[in-house]
This record gives structure tokens, C-alpha cells and sequence, in this order.
């Protein structure tokens, strides 16, 4: 064995020292490259709306690089694996908060907790994920979305003189999948089941559409028009991806319009509206909801409490949210889709419907 003396030891032991800080600066600096990711947003799919990739996406991004702020934003494309394999990438390579659309609770609840196990936080995006260990939800009202989708489809039928006791009103809700389609029925059934019961109105064939998907939704309101012997005077389309399917379905059977709701303004929602085909649709301004969402993601990164306006149940527990206020469009009110800049004019009014434009 080879002997020191006390100068050696005292080099050896310095050395020894130094190797090691060596080494933790290289561990540090590895860290820091590996964590290049603070923020996780995790989104559906493209088929339900076309808001998660023409709006979303573009204004969390926005939202963040202006924070200074660095995001991974993914789409899941209806695939719950490739979703939890997306949120699997986003900690290695190190964030620390979650905003995440669910796509069903089971997955995206195991989802929040890879997060929050392992000291993260999570917020759950425009649905809320049942079970999960979210501190925030950000989304908007969607009991006022349902009622005011039924209240529009109320007062065009009044207009065309279709509001009475043999009148029959046909429901087609969101994907089951989906928190917010039972909030958005929560609505439509507060202002209906009332005048059902009363015999005001006829309560007609009722359905969710799975994955909101249009396809499922022509297959669906097809069978309502053949159990009903297409006698359906009101049609509640819980967005407009889904009334779509309904105007196809009518136009195919070269059935008159009836009065119809939808969600999410998109550009064909206001061009049916426009054109007489849908009554109106629920304009939800989705930068109030990316910016509320990446606002709260910061704020948690930071330590601090994310803005919340009240409490909705999850399970037992109350978690905070913040709920946003939805607008009724219809041909009265729909430039204002325009000034605000949500769809462009060029979009809407073209080909067969410039002619409705003001």
C-alpha cells in the first residue's frame, strides 16, 4: 500500500474534492440541458374542434414565449396512449406543470399524477378531469353554453311559429367521454325538461355522439329522422362540428331547415347560420381561455396561486376554477366575430354564402 505524507494527503484530498465539484457542475449542466421544458400542454385531438389547432395551440404559444416561459404544446389525436407517452416526454425532459384536455378521466387523471407525485401541478383545460389531482380549472361556463343553446333554438322555432305541444325537440349531446358534455346537457336540460314535463314541447329522441365525431353524429341524427318520420321541428347540436352533420343529413333527405344550435363558431357554423341552416352557435373567445390557462400555469411554476372565481366539485373535493363568460352569435351579431378577429371575413363570406354578408 502506498503511504502519504501530510502534504501528499492533503493534495490527494484536494484533488479528490475538486473531481467531485468537477463532476457535480457536469451533472448541473447536463440537468440544465435536459430541462428545457417547464410547461406540458397536452390537447385532444383536431377532429371534436378545430379550435385546439387553429387557436389554441397558436395562443398558448404566444402566451408563453411572451412570459419567457418554455412549452412543450402536443396534440394527442384522440389517442390516450400517445397523450400519456406526450406527458411522459414533456418531464424528462423537465416540466413542472401540466395543462392538459382530457381525453378520458382514467388516462388523464394518471396522466396529472405523474406530475403531482412527483412535486408538479397540474390544471385541467376546457374539461375537467374527474379524480385527477388538478390544482386549477380553467374553462369556460358550460352550463351557460347548454342553456344558451337551448334558449336560441326556443326562440327560432317561436320565430317560425313551430313553438308548440306537438312540436318535437331532438338532442344531440358531446362525446361521454367528455365532463363538459354532460355540463353543456346540464344546461339544455335545466331550460327543456320544464317545458317537457309541461308539454309545452315534445321531448324528442336524445343521444350523445361519440368523440363529438361528425360521422357518428349523421349516423345518429339519421335514426332519429327515421324513428320520428323526420317530424323534428328543434334540434339541439351540441357544437357545430355536430350541426354540420345535422344540415348533410337534411340536405341529403331534401328536408327543410329546422331550428338548430351548435358551439365554437367555426367558419361553416356561421356560414349555415347566414345562410338559414343553423339558428346560432356559442362563441366561446378562446384567448380568454389560453391566456387564463397559461397565466395559471406561471403562476403555479412560480410557487404562487393560480386566479380562480369560485369552486366545482371533483369527487368530494372542491377545485378551484375559473369560469369564463360565452357569448349567442347569430345573424344579428356576428361581425363581431370579425372586429375581434376570431374568424376572418374572407373565411365566411365566400363562394355561395358572400351573398349573405352585410
Amino acid at each position: 500500500m502506498k503511504k502519504f505524507g501530510k502534504k501528499g494527503l492533503v493534495l490527494v484530498l484536494g484533488a479528490g474534492i475538486a473531481a467531485l465539484a468537477i463532476s457535480a457542475a457536469a451533472v448541473a449542466s447536463n440537468t440544465k440541458k435536459t430541462s428545457s421544458v417547464q410547461v406540458c400542454v397536452l390537447l385532444p385531438d383536431t377532429k371534436s374542434s378545430v379550435r385546439w389547432v387553429q387557436f389554441d395551440k397558436p395562443l398558448l404559444t404566444a402566451a408563453f414565449k411572451k412570459a419567457g416561459v418554455s412549452a412543450s404544446i402536443n396534440n394527442a389525436l384522440n389517442d390516450p396512449l400517445k397523450q400519456k407517452s406526450q406527458a411522459q416526454a414533456c418531464l424528462a425532459a423537465g416540466a413542472k406543470v401540466v395543462i392538459e384536455t382530457s381525453l378520458d378521466n382514467g388516462s388523464a387523471s394518471s396522466i396529472e399524477k405523474l406530475f403531482t407525485d412527483k412535486g408538479g401541478k397540474a390544471i385541467d383545460y376546457d374539461r375537467q378531469v374527474i379524480g385527477g389531482t388538478a390544482s386549477n380549472y380553467v374553462t369556460f361556463d358550460g352550463k351557460a353554453v347548454g342553456a344558451a343553446q337551448a334558449n336560441g333554438v326556443i326562440a327560432a322555432m317561436k320565430a317560425k311559429g313551430t313553438y308548440k305541444k306537438s312540436s318535437t325537440v331532438a338532442e344531440l349531446w358531446g362525446g361521454q367521454t367528455d365532463q363538459n358534455a354532460f355540463w353543456f346537457k346540464s344546461g339544455n336540460d335545466a331550460v327543456l325538461n320544464p317545458l317537457f314535463k309541461k308539454h309545452t314541447l315534445k321531448k324528442g329522441p336524445q343521444k350523445f355522439v361519440p368523440d363529438w365525431d361528425a360521422n357518428n353524429a349523421a349516423t345518429i341524427f339519421n335514426q332519429m329522422l327515421v324513428q320520428t318520420n323526420n317530424k323534428i321541428q328543434g334540434i339541439i347540436a351540441a357544437n357545430d362540428n355536430i350541426a354540420g352533420a345535422v344540415v348533410a343529413d337534411l340536405k341529403a333527405k331534401h328536408l327543410k331547415p329546422i331550428p338548430l344550435s351548435g358551439q365554437d363558431t367555426t367558419a361553416q357554423g356561421v356560414q349555415y347560420i347566414l345562410a338559414g341552416w343553423q339558428s346560432g352557435t356559442v362563441y366561446k373567445k378562446v384567448s380568454l381561455e389560453a391566456n387564463a390557462a397559461a397565466a395559471a400555469a406561471i403562476a403555479l411554476l412560480h410557487g404562487k396561486t393560480a386566479k380562480s372565481n369560485g369552486f366545482r366539485l371533483n369527487g368530494k373535493k372542491k377545485e378551484p376554477t375559473l369560469t369564463l363568460p360565452v357569448t349567442w352569435i347569430t345573424k344579428k351579431n356576428y361581425q363581431q366575430l370579425f372586429t375581434q378577429k376570431w374568424l376572418k371575413k374572407s373565411e365566411v363570406c365566400i363562394g355561395q354564402y358572400k351573398k349573405y354578408c352585410k
